[in-house]
Formats: structure tokens, C-alpha cells, sequence
């Protein structure tokens, strides 16, 4: 049951969270208008959630998600995940977000 309640409070503080994290990343993002690649944009937005260990987000490391299905879950949102409009991270930025969570090694074990 513990484990349901800490799930639970891990999503209620996304939750609370996430409009003022995507304000805060839109200022910083609309800078030079440009992401610095897919790499960048995975530490700067994605890996709040991603690089969690589960906690709020799934793992996406090790998975070889194609980044077409990136992008898909990007743009429409999935469960808990907002969708993110082009207005946010245009497609090229998109795909290369894509590319990157594709490569990406499976997590160390502990």
C-alpha cells in the first residue's frame, strides 16, 4: 500500500508541477528560438520525468523507440504525459529528440 501512496505523490507533485516547468523551459527554449539538439532537449524537458527511475516517468533509455513513436507520444500525450505542440518544439527538434532516445544505452544496474 505504501508503494501505491508513494506512486500516487510522485504523480500528484508532476502534476502541480508541470505548467510552471513547461513555463519556465518555453522561456528558456524561445531564447534563440532553437533547441540545441535532441540531446539537449532530452536533458533540458524529457529527462525530468524520464530520468527518474520509474518514479514519474517510464524509463526510455535501452529501448530503441523508434522516433517516429517519439514523436506520436510527443505531439498526442500518453497517460500522464502531456502532448507538446509544434508551437513548443518544432518537428526537426522533435525528431532529433527521437533519434536520441533511440540510442540511448540501457541504465546501469545497481
Amino acid at each position: 500500500m505504501s508503494a501505491i501512496r508513494s506512486k500516487a505523490r510522485s504523480l500528484a507533485v508532476a502534476a502541480l508541477a508541470l505548467p510552471a516547468a513547461l513555463t519556465a523551459f518555453s522561456a528558456s527554449a524561445s531564447g534563440d528560438g532553437q533547441w540545441k539538439g535532441g540531446e539537449h532537449v532530452y536533458q533540458k524537458v524529457c529527462g525530468h520525468c524520464h530520468e527518474t527511475n520509474g518514479e514519474i516517468g517510464p524509463v526510455l533509455a535501452g529501448r530503441g523507440l523508434p522516433p517516429a513513436y517519439i514523436s506520436a507520444i510527443v505531439r498526442q500525450g500518453f497517460r500522464a504525459m502531456p502532448a507538446f505542440p509544434a508551437s513548443f518544439i518544432d518537428d526537426a527538434s522533435l525528431q532529433q529528440v527521437g533519434e536520441y532516445i533511440q540510442q540511448l544505452p540501457a541504465p546501469a544496474k545497481e
